[in-house]
């Protein structure tokens, strides 16, 4: 079965629930007769007449009931005699008494095996009519499956999965479905018709349409990230310098401490966030990370044009160089996926290494610094610290 048909089946399903809904709505407006009734097991009256409006988990509706019957609930069981129409919604709906009018049903199982006197309008994921079912006049159905064992007497129209029919049909079969279906060489009077599900067009794009939409993509990604690339050069061009510092010496260094940082970073903020109080400070620092990642290009770039121009140029050269680089290494294909990594990972690492290396309890001892040669001026002596005590003539 393709999107198309289970789209167009479940669509059915949706409007004729919405439809059974509005219906049960109106009349419950229009004539509120009979209250509706709720609790773990429910009978309807055989002496109530006029609309029976039904809810609750398991409902019966026994007995000999006049009038309409508007039922909801989990499983449904119509096992009396009702002179009148069922509309029903629940998960399972089972028919086993009579029904002098018409059903129209909407449900996960459908089971007929009682006497239904009209037509049944059914929306279900499986709908069965069992040997000892029958209807007076049409099926209409929309379904996963639908089994007919019983007997039909006008016509069968169904959108459908999986079309079996082992009873008699009246009428004509009119189904919508990828499959055959399996039925019985005497068991339709009429016609069997079966209509293919529309399906969806293939575009063919050609060659030049493919390549001009990457080479659009690919300028777009370029003026864009050199946009970038051009303001931070000319807005932090000292940070710039102090994180590609970082890199300069060990980079090696800086690509362990990015992988290992991101796969951990990501794992703690997930566990603080399961945390009531650590939440916001989660969010807080998954926006920071966020930020640090998409920062890696610009880092990245700045770091590919030190290491081509040697000498120091100005940020905006530097800058421009390494991203052209980057961007275009970036638009290969298999060889981006490495160059992203890397990007990334060398980024977060110089990125980590500069804030350690700039935290403000860090302090650089100072040389101590010795005098290379003795000093060559005459040394004066110190004159005695004067006495209290007067000298002894």
């Amino acid at each position: 079965m393709n999107g198309v048909s289970r789209m167009r089946r479940w669509l059915t399903i949706l409007l004729t629930a919405g439809m059974l809904m509005i219906a049960t709505g109106g009349a419950a407006v229009a004539a509120p007769t009979s209250a509706p009734t709720s609790g773990p097991a429910v009978s309807a009256l055989a002496d109530d007449e006029g609309p029976h409006f039904l809810s609750g988990v398991v409902l019966d509706v026994s007995g000999s009931v006049v009038g309409d019957v508007y039922a909801s609930g989990q499983s449904i069981t119509i096992s009396g005699d009702v002179v009148g129409d069922v509309i029903a919604a629940a998960q399972t709906i089972t028919i086993t008494g009579t029904v002098d009018g018409d059903v129209r049903l909407f449900a996960q199982d459908v089971t007929i095996s009682g006497e239904v006197s009209r037509s049944a309008s059914v929306a279900a994921a499986n709908l069965t009519v069992a040997e000892t079912g029958s209807l007076g006049d049409d099926v209409v159905a929309a379904a996963g499956t639908i089994d007919l064992a019983g007997d039909v007497g006008r016509d069968v129209v169904a959108s459908v999965g999986r079309l079996t029919i082992e009873g008699t049909v009246g009428g004509d079969v009119t189904y919508v479905s990828d499959k055959e279906a399996s039925i019985g060489a005497t068991a339709v009077d009429g016609t069997v018709e079966r209509v293919e599900p529309p399906q969806t067009p293939r575009m063919e794009v050609s060659p030049w349409a493919i390549f001009l939409g990457w080479f659009l993509g690919a300028v777009y990604g370029f003026v864009a990230l050199s946009l970038i690339m051009l303001l931070a050069a000319l807005l932090v061009p000292r940070w710039l310098d102090r994180v590609t510092d970082r890199l300069m010496p060990s980079p090696w260094k800086a690509l362990l401490v990015g992988f290992v940082a991101s796969i951990a970073v990501p794992f703690a903020l997930l566990l603080t966030a399961l945390t009531i109080i650590g939440a916001p400070l989660a969010l807080a620092g998954a926006l920071v990370w966020t930020v640090m990642v998409l920062a890696t290009f610009v880092f990245s770039a700045y770091y590919l044009g030190r290491l081509l121009l040697r000498d120091r140029h100005h940020p905006v050269l530097t800058g421009l160089l390494g991203g052209a680089i980057l961007i275009v290494a970036l638009q290969i294909p298999w060889l981006n996926v490495v160059v992203w990594l890397a990007m990334v990972f060398f980024g977060l690492g110089a990125q980590l290494l500069a804030i350690h290396h700039q935290r403000p309890w860090h302090r650089e001892g100072a040389p101590i610094r010795e005098p290379s040669e003795r000093s060559s001026e005459p040394v004066t002596p110190m004159a005695p610290p004067p006495s209290d005590t007067p000298p002894h003539l």
